[in-house]
């Protein structure tokens, strides 16, 4: 793979146009992944246009062209809710393609559920409890000596406060430099406690693929492109280790300076 490290934008027409472009995009992505190597992982992301990707993916005639069987699923966050709360990140994506795929139960690999059953020590937190299973899963799947896999794609969104996973503006978990997930006991964008990914461990994505859409998001993809400061935009400070791509619809490029559009996919 040619290293190029650079960020691209993609604007497209609307939200619908956006879902089916990703949706194509990372098709042809998997094919040429899965030629290369015996396995593939890839990160998923929550929110209106991440779960609209992944419908698109389902809905696409070239669905069954992949081996699903050789490709596994991560989450960058979740919200710590019962695992049937419509709200949890890992049912939308279930309802959306995940239960539409042969995938094998094991290559899912999602976070716990406040309703698990999670063992805990006297005064130990089951938040706390869950983030320490989560890092273990992702060292057991990591190559000999490091502490999570090596990610093909990352999708992340983007919040109107430049929130990336449940990192956020001006809170620890953005500057958390050694562990491989935190938890989020007060966020700013209910509900309160979240599991994330670090910085870290998303940055050791090969491609990251930031999916956003609407007018709100313009100010805070201005500004990560502009380079703000990652404590101020979470957004900013998100890097593939190859490839970092902005998928947008026209209204959140509204601040995207020309010279980083790039020419429609």
């Amino acid at each position: 793979m040619t290293v190029t490290n650079d960020r691209r934008v993609l604007v497209h027409q609307n939200k619908q146009a956006l879902a089916g472009s990703v949706a194509a995009r990372f098709l042809t992505n998997m094919v040429d992944v899965l030629q290369d190597q015996d396995e593939a992982n890839v990160v998923l992301t929550g929110g209106s246009v991440g779960i609209a990707v992944l419908a698109a993916i389902n809905e696409s005639a070239a669905r069954d062209t992949i081996d699903w069987s050789r490709v596994n699923f991560w989450w960058g966050d979740e919200r710590w809710v019962p695992r049937a709360d419509p709200e949890r990140n890992e049912l939308q994506a279930r309802d959306a393609l995940l239960d539409h795929i042969d995938v094998p139960r094991e290559n899912i690999h999602a976070f716990g559920a406040s309703d698990d059953p999670i063992d805990v020590g006297a005064g130990d937190d089951a938040l706390e409890a869950a983030a320490a299973r989560y890092t273990a899963e992702l060292r057991s799947h990591a190559p000999e000596g490091a502490e999570y896999p090596r990610f093909d794609v990352t999708f992340l969104g983007v919040g109107p406060d430049g929130h990336i996973a449940s990192l956020f503006p001006h809170r620890s978990g953005i500057r958390e430099r050694d562990a491989s997930v935190v938890t989020v006991h007060d966020s700013p964008k209910p509900p309160a406690d979240r599991l994330s990914l670090t910085r870290p461990v998303l940055n050791s994505s090969d491609r990251v693929w930031l999916v956003l859409a609407g007018s709100d998001k313009a100010s805070a993809l201005g500004l990560a492109l502009a380079g703000a400061s990652r404590d101020e935009v979470p957004a900013a400070g998100i890097k593939g280790r190859y490839r970092t791509m902005f998928f947008v619809d026209s209204d959140a490029a509204a601040q995207v300076p020309e010279n980083l559009i790039a020419p429609t996919y």
